[in-house]
């Protein structure tokens, strides 16, 4: 597939997280960038996004236990 060159200016900080990011999933940053386009149009991340967030809600109790100590409602423990 033909490659095209994209020049996009971006805050300092967001180059290094990007550079950062690519590197630990062993990508180069254009590849990276190219996943994240390919996630975002292809509905993948936005998917995800509200699986996490369904998960959240149906577990939230678990969570304010583990954090607060606050028992849960039927005698329900956090693992």
């Amino acid at each position: 597939m033909a490659k095209t060159q994209l020049g996009a200016r971006v805050d300092e900080d967001v180059a290094e997280l990007a550079r950062k990011r690519a590197a630990d999933l062993g990508l180069s940053v254009g590849d990276y960038l190219a996943r994240l386009v390919q996630d975002d149009a292809s509905g993948l991340r936005a998917r995800a996004v509200d699986a996490a967030a369904r998960f959240l809600a149906e577990h939230q109790g678990v969570f304010d236990e583990a954090e607060h100590g606050e028992p849960m409602p039927g005698g329900e423990r956090a693992a």
